[in-house]
């Protein structure tokens, strides 16, 4: 199994995240970690997983990329880079959908990590059961879909 689970959030001193004061630096240093370092890594991992009795990949997301729940603060680079990891979620579905790769995207909630600065409701443990839950999957499991503890999430 596979989890993409690296993942930055970017500056947003001095509005670099406004999208009427958008720092490019700011979008392109997360796009390149948050979506860039999915292709990267899945992509070297596909040899090895492609030789897996029940291969799975997740890749870590947030609900703040659903366009249609449009979750937490104005951030024009991590929330766009969120929809472009479900997205890709959906792209790599669709094109292993003939082998038995089973490929998901996950949103673990806020959880109290280093990135928070320890300041969130969920524990790491507690972000982590949706990862799990979604890495072993059974053979006929959902592929290309979005989902937190509750369930499938709309994006």
């Amino acid at each position: 199994m596979l989890v993409d689970n690296a993942g930055i959030s970017g500056s947003v001193a001095d509005g670099a995240q406004d999208p009427t004061t958008l720092d490019l630096d700011v979008v392109r240093t997360v796009l390149d970690t948050n979506v860039l370092g999915v292709v990267r890594v899945t992509n070297a991992m596909l040899p090895l997983l492609r030789r897996a009795v029940s291969p799975r990949i997740v890749n870590m997301s947030s609900t703040m990329g659903s366009l249609t729940l449009q979750t937490g603060p104005v951030m024009a680079a991590y929330a766009p880079s969120m929809s472009m990891v479900n997205s890709m979620t959906a792209q790599y579905a669709r094109a292993l959908a003939d082998t038995n790769v089973l490929v998901n995207a996950a949103c673990p909630g806020h959880v109290a990590t280093e990135s928070t600065g320890f300041n969130a409701p969920r524990t790491p443990e507690q972000g982590a059961a949706i990862a799990i839950r979604l890495a072993t999957l059974p053979d006929d499991g959902p592929r290309g879909g979005f989902f937190d503890d509750g369930g499938a999430v709309l994006w």
